[in-house]
This record gives C-alpha cells, structure tokens and sequence, in this order.
C-alpha cells in the first residue's frame, strides 16, 4: 500500500497516556467520593474530554458543571505528562521512518490542543509534528471523522489517501468514517483486538509491525 500521508492519534497510539488519564479520571471521580469503575470508563474510552465528561457528570451526579470538570481533569493531565508518559512500543522508530522519508504526516486527537502540545514537548517530538488537529476544534469528537477529515485538508490530501492510525475503537471508526484507510494498533489497556474487526483488516500488535509493513 502507498499513502501520500500518515495520520496518528496519539494518547495510546504515540504514548502510553491511556493510563495515565485513567490515573487522572481515577483521583477526579474519587476526589468526589466516588468508585471510578472499569465499567464507568468502559463507556468512554476514545471520546473527546467534554463528551466523555458528560458521561461521567451523568453516571455520577456530579455537582460541577461539565466545564469545570473538563478543565480539572486537563490540569491534572499537564501535570502527569511529564513525569508519567512515555513512548509506546515502536513510536521512536515509525517516526523517524516518516521523517527519514519525508512522509507529510499530522496529530488528529480528541485531546485539547495544550494536552497535545505538553506530550509532544515531553517526548521532543514537536518538530516533527506541525500540523496538529484537536477534535476541540470541531463540532464532535471521534468517532465522528471531523478531526480526520480536517487533518486531511490542513496536509492538502484527499483522506482516500491517507492512513489513519488508530489504538481505539472510537477513533478507528473515526478513520473509517473519513474515508481513510485505518491501521488499528489497539491499547490493551482498554481493548482488544476482536473489538476492531468489524471495522479494519488491518489490526497489528504494536507500531513495530506496523512500520515492517510499511517498509514491505
């Protein structure tokens, strides 16, 4: 397969951030009194921060308003980021692959685009990305394509000829939507590989094999 261009998601794909948020859900929903349950957060993973917090405000009852919440939980993540979060199985290599190659590549997160800029700072990975598209910026997050589809137009590429990689199911369904073709590297902190075949054959275990298959 040839792509004209790559685009990543990052917490979870890039970084092992998922379970660094889930540390910060986890302080958040507990700092109210509350159990934070695999099945509470099993109905949010991959979705963008004020639509996932609107589900836990919901679940829960909080008092706050989803605004507050949103903007605690984001402080508690650029404080984590730096100390807590580090590269996924792989990541160095498939990005020094797209630059060594000169792929034009893009970010395409449902974080907020300060969360998005702290984990790039804090890997020094902020040259290789100058395009970074947060689901912030559209009118819905992933799995909605909005976020995909704009990554798309900033690189000046039509998403059929584009590659989307993904680690949830969410945002799988994100790439696919877009138009894209989606190479899903699922976290197993939060799924697994059954969840994604209904939605792309082409399922790896880390971004190790996905780069051998782009070097085939």
């Amino acid at each position: 397969m040839h792509f004209q261009a790559i685009v990543f998601d990052m917490d979870g794909l890039l970084v092992n951030s998922e379970v660094v948020w889930n540390d910060a859900e986890t302080e958040l929903i507990e700092a109210r009194g509350y159990q934070y349950t695999e099945e509470a957060r099993a109905q949010i993973v991959g979705l963008r921060v004020d639509e996932f917090m609107a589900k836990l405000h919901a679940h829960y009852a909080l008092t706050e308003s989803v605004d507050v919440l949103v903007r605690e939980l984001n402080d508690r993540m650029l404080q984590l980021i730096p100390v807590k979060v580090s590269p996924m199985a792989g990541a160095a290599e498939i990005l020094r692959y797209v630059v060594e190659h000169n792929i034009p590549r893009a970010i395409a997160s449902n974080s907020s685009r300060a969360i998005i800029d702290a984990t790039l700072a804090a890997q020094g990975w902020e040259d290789i990305f100058t395009i970074r598209c947060t689901a912030d910026d559209e009118k819905l997050g992933k799995p909605a394509p909005d976020v995909y589809l704009r990554a798309a137009e900033r690189l000046g590429v039509d998403p059929k000829a584009c590659l989307g990689i993904e680690d949830s199911v969410n945002g799988a369904r994100g790439v696919v939507a877009a138009g894209m073709t989606c190479f899903a590297v699922p976290d197993l902190s939060h799924t697994n590989k059954a969840r994604f075949a209904d939605i792309t054959p082409h399922v790896f275990n880390d971004l190790h094999e996905v780069l051998a298959h782009l070097q085939a």
